[in-house]
């Protein structure tokens, strides 16, 4: 994806959005958020999505979800004690995997401040292999409502 399609995204662009409010510890000696905690915000929206929509227990679940690749693009710095709220859609859903983007935007703006993907496999828990069948229904289900097309791609 072209770096000037990214920093075109707007709120509107994601379905699903979580609040975060920054915390101190969240800023580097630069005064500003730390990459690492990007990742960690990214697995926080997309771990808060399927456990409240998508009918995933992590403790009990049979599936278990792999992160195979993830990137960020940082456009714009932020940091405490900023509002950001993280915007989440899909957009590839496969058998067994899925590709999410993940837009962080600071409170009252439209730019987003960085823009991120994290691509999950889906596996058996007990073989860590992906199942014949592909993902759970309910998880195929949830995934497809905040796909960016509007259709899952089998």
């Amino acid at each position: 994806m072209a770096l000037s399609e990214i920093k075109a995204r707007r709120r509107s662009d994601y379905k699903f959005q979580l609040e975060y409010r920054t915390r101190w510890s969240d800023n580097d000696m630069y005064d500003h958020m730390n990459n690492s905690i990007y990742y960690f915000l990214f697995d926080s929206v997309v771990n808060t999505y399927l456990i409240n929509h998508c009918k995933l227990d992590p403790p009990t679940s049979t599936q278990v979800g792999l992160v195979v690749h993830s990137h960020c693009d940082y456009l714009a710095p932020t940091g405490f004690p900023a509002i950001v709220d993280l915007a989440l859609r899909v957009n590839k859903l496969g058998k067994s995997s899925v590709t999410y983007e993940i837009g962080v935007f600071e409170r009252g703006t439209e730019e987003p401040k960085a823009v991120g993907e994290f691509i999950h496999v889906f596996v058996e828990r007990e073989s860590m292999k992906p199942g014949t069948t592909g993902m759970k229904e309910d998880l195929r289900t949830g995934l497809a409502a905040i796909q960016s097309s509007g259709k899952a791609k089998l």
